[in-house]
């Protein structure tokens, strides 16, 4: 079976199975994610083992230690892929919920409810606890769903994605086979592959970096809901608490450097520079950040920075890599941020209401926090389970997509023998 045969084989199957969801009842759901999770749990020894074989491959390949980290599955990640199952099996089924209803004057009832959007594929790099994620919530919305990860992960995603389906099966005889699928081979071909089947697929989610995501964007026949970069920034303003101010900062940037919601740039009202700053710097180069600064905080500063390029205002640095910027208030940090952002998560710290209001009202972002760190814009710090991506686009999702974002509409018309004259 060439590559083409093998993709279309595998998204008739996810469309049937799409097919086949829409029958399972809520308490049959949830009872498979609980199973789900269970297994996760109780096969960590063989994800282990899988994982540290796509770990060592990855070393091979010359994967920098952030790319690493986003690969690893320790204890506590299998541990977290589980209770987002079990969080999303509590979660409120998000299929059949009658969003609207109205009875026009000829007597037609007509009523908007919520239904699967059908086969969702689902393309990412590197973390592989995105499969049990994607897997879950997709299967919690009725969708079918079809998983292709980066190359480095691919022992990884076939193992977890392997226990889901085992639980799944022995928890409900009508659980569809190809409800979850992950695409079998490394080769990049498959994604044009898949992105060409108009007629099964329905949506497509890239996670990545930039060049994955916009290469799908530029290639997929099908819809795409994505975010290009994730330039945050967190903007420490006049009024800010400066005990918070670095506590904020330094977790932003440094919690967890390689993903999407981690700072890049930092910026600081030039009215409190002098004070601020130096406290900034020492607590972020402490946890080993490189500083790439501005001229007027480098003169704040010394030789201890290095210097900030135009280049690095536009750079996600996905490392322990920080530019810093210092702004004349709130109006200049708005003002580099809609120059510069990407739409992700911006952050503002302050005590001054007023200046946090006009911040999270002027910033044009999926996200946009007072006093908190830019960590927190992910589907299970929102409540949502857990997450199926991050959506920058305006039309459709926005922000973390959990349940309610996986679904689309259809309008039910109900007459008494009604007919148009």
């Amino acid at each position: 079976m060439d590559m083409t045969e093998q993709i279309t084989t595998m998204t008739r199957q996810a469309k049937d199975a799409s097919r086949a969801l829409t029958r399972m009842s809520r308490a049959d759901k949830d009872a498979c994610l609980r199973a789900m999770a269970k297994a996760l749990e109780d096969h960590a020894a063989t994800i282990h083992e899988a994982n540290a074989q796509d770990i060592e491959a990855g070393r091979h390949m010359g994967l920098s230690q952030a790319l690493l980290d986003r690969l690893l599955l320790d204890d506590s990640r299998i541990s977290a892929m589980a209770s987002g199952l079990r969080e999303v099996a509590e979660l409120d089924d998000p299929v059949g919920r009658i969003l609207e209803e109205r009875t026009r004057p000829n007597g037609l009832v007509l009523r908007k409810m919520t239904t699967p959007i059908g086969v969702v594929v689902i393309i990412y790099e590197s973390r592989p606890n995105v499969t049990a994620d994607a897997a879950g919530l997709c299967f919690k919305s009725g969708n079918a769903t079809i998983l292709r990860g980066g190359k480095e992960a691919l022992n990884s995603n076939q193992v977890i994605a392997h226990v889901m389906l085992k639980a799944g099966r022995g928890t409900c005889t009508d659980f569809p086979e190809h409800a979850i699928q992950v695409v079998p081979t490394p080769d990049r071909a498959a994604i044009p592959e898949l992105l060409a089947q108009t007629d099964t697929v329905d949506l497509c989610i890239p996670r990545g970096g930039e060049g994955l995501i916009r290469a799908v964007a530029e290639c997929s026949r099908v819809p795409v809901i994505k975010h290009y970069k994730g330039i945050c920034s967190v903007y420490i303003d006049g009024a800010a608490d400066p005990d918070m101010a670095v506590e904020i900062a330094v977790n932003s940037k440094t919690q967890r450097p390689g993903v999407c919601n981690a700072m890049e740039t930092l910026l600081v009202d030039e009215a409190i520079a002098p004070d601020i700053l130096p406290r900034l710097a020492e607590s972020l180069i402490a946890k080993d950040v490189e500083l790439r600064m501005d001229k007027s905080a480098q003169a704040i500063m010394g030789n201890s920075v290095h210097t900030a390029t135009e280049e690095d205002w536009d750079t996600e640095f996905l490392d322990l890599v920080c530019a810093v910027k210092l702004v004349p208030g709130v109006e200049g940090a708005i003002n580099h941020i809609h120059r510069h952002g990407s739409g992700h998560t911006e952050a503002i710290v302050t005590n001054d209401a007023k200046t946090a209001t006009r911040f999270q009202l002027e910033v044009d972002a999926s996200t946009v926090f007072w006093n908190a760190s830019t960590r927190f814009t992910d589907g299970g710090q929102f409540g949502m389970g857990a997450e199926i991506g991050i959506s920058t686009d305006k039309i459709g999702a926005r922000g973390p997509m959990g349940l309610a974002e996986l679904t689309s509409y259809k309008w039910l018309g109900e007459g008494r023998g009604l007919i148009r004259s």
